[in-house]
């Protein structure tokens, strides 16, 4: 015959044996939290990157342009014909992220473009990137986005 000792030991045992509807839910809802931060995190880390396509975009274009401005003396606005009008730059961008548009500055006196000014504007998905939506670059090469200088990282 088993004592009271070796009943209760029995006992405890059986009780012992499955997780509790509490603890499932505790588990989950730390899951939930965690992945919910996951998410957040992840979508940030997706719009930053897109934003190479506009920056790099600009950047060749900038480079474009002076090179067209070292043959011709002027800067073209003309950025998406194929050269030796244009530069050659598609827009969209090449993921489609951003919209691409130059504007030149011409000289009042003989209409040769002085200046320029390239400026990538956000579309589709990127536009959730609120804080970078335009970006744009100029022929002395100064990068500028409306909210924030943290874009052009």
């Amino acid at each position: 015959m088993p004592t009271r000792a070796q009943v209760a030991a029995g006992l405890r045992q059986h009780r012992m044996r499955g997780v509790t509807l509490i603890e499932l839910m505790v588990v989950l809802a730390i899951v939930a939290i965690l992945s919910s931060l996951a998410v957040g995190s992840y979508r940030r880390y997706v719009l930053r990157a897109n934003r190479t396509d506009a920056t790099s975009a600009l950047l060749r274009i900038q480079v474009g342009e002076e090179k067209y401005f070292l043959q011709n003396n002027s800067y073209t606005a003309n950025a998406t014909a194929a050269p030796p009008t244009g530069l050659g730059v598609a827009s969209p961008t090449p993921n489609g992220f951003y919209i691409i548009a130059v504007t030149g500055d011409p000289n009042s006196t003989n209409n040769i473009a002085t200046s320029f000014r390239a400026t990538a504007t956000a579309q589709g998905t990127q536009t959730q990137d609120t804080s970078c939506l335009t970006l744009t670059i100029n022929d002395q090469g100064q990068r500028t986005s409306p909210s924030t200088t943290d874009c052009w990282r």
